[in-house]
């Protein structure tokens, strides 16, 4: 075993399941309790507008979903993750060797990167943060699942290791909660530019539930607020079968951009 399983509650590596993603482009083992991947970090993964030869740092990879997405959608694109878990840093490492795909896995604390990771600039810097705050909502009772769900660290400071790790005139870009916006974007604003924020649609009549926000180091442009993308056909959950949209299954299964201005 590549880390000690234990520590969240990972027995063996038959606690593993093996998930497939971009429709079927990706293949990524992940624990069968706990906190899972779903589409928010294929979704964040879409939004970059990374070309080959950049460089692209995931703050908080976990298994590495979003930067491995990143990386099969953009051949050559430079993939680093920072993950603060010694067992989902494995994960990743394992599902980066197995899918054909370099990327570097540092393990450390976002507020005490690693050395070397701070003597780095990226092209790209995401991150997929916690989206509860804990005084205003109830802890998971397993252990790794509430390390990616319930927020340790302000999210301020996230905004604030990825604007550093990002270099003049690359890109930040998060994707959360729609309700956590106002601080979001005040975070974002106080170091970065030219910001663009696309709301995520659940359902026609539905309130946004998720926003993607994304900021340009030393931009200048205007603020600009985006048509928002719907990603269910149907009013209600109407049966097991997934009911995407068009776009949205162009961008989750076929592994296309999700473009901000579409």
């Amino acid at each position: 075993m590549d880390s000690n399983w234990t520590d969240l509650g990972l027995q063996s590596p038959e606690g593993l399941s093996r998930d497939r993603f971009l429709g079927g482009k990706l293949w990524l083992n992940q624990p069968r309790a706990g906190y899972r991947a779903g589409v928010d970090p294929v979704l964040l993964a879409a939004s970059i507008p990374a070309s080959a030869g950049q460089s692209l740092l995931d703050i908080g990879c976990g298994i590495g979903t979003a930067a491995l997405c990143a990386g099969t959608r953009v051949p050559g694109l430079r993939l680093s993750g920072l993950e603060r878990q010694a067992p989902y840093a494995a994960l990743a490492r394992r599902n980066a060797r197995e899918n054909g795909l370099e990327m570097v896995i540092h393990e450390g604390d976002l507020t005490r990167m690693p050395p070397d990771l701070r003597q780095e600039r990226f092209d790209h810097v995401i991150a997929n943060p916690p989206y509860f705050r804990r005084n205003a909502s109830i802890p998971s009772h397993i252990r790794d699942r509430e390390g990616a769900l319930g927020e340790e660290t302000p999210l301020d400071l996230w905004v604030d290791a990825a604007s550093r790790r990002c270099a003049p005139g690359g890109f930040v870009t998060f994707i959360h909660r729609a309700e956590r916006l106002p601080e979001l974007m005040a975070a974002f604003d106080a170091r970065l530019g030219s910001l663009e924020l696309k709301p995520l649609i659940p359902r026609r009549g539905r309130e946004s539930q998720l926003i993607l926000l994304r900021g340009r180091k030393e931009g200048r442009g205007a603020f600009r607020l985006h048509a928002g993308l719907l990603l269910h056909e149907n009013a209600s959950h109407t049966s097991d079968h997934s009911d995407y949209t068009r776009e949205a299954s162009r961008i989750l299964r076929d592994g296309e951009s999700l473009i901000f201005t579409g």
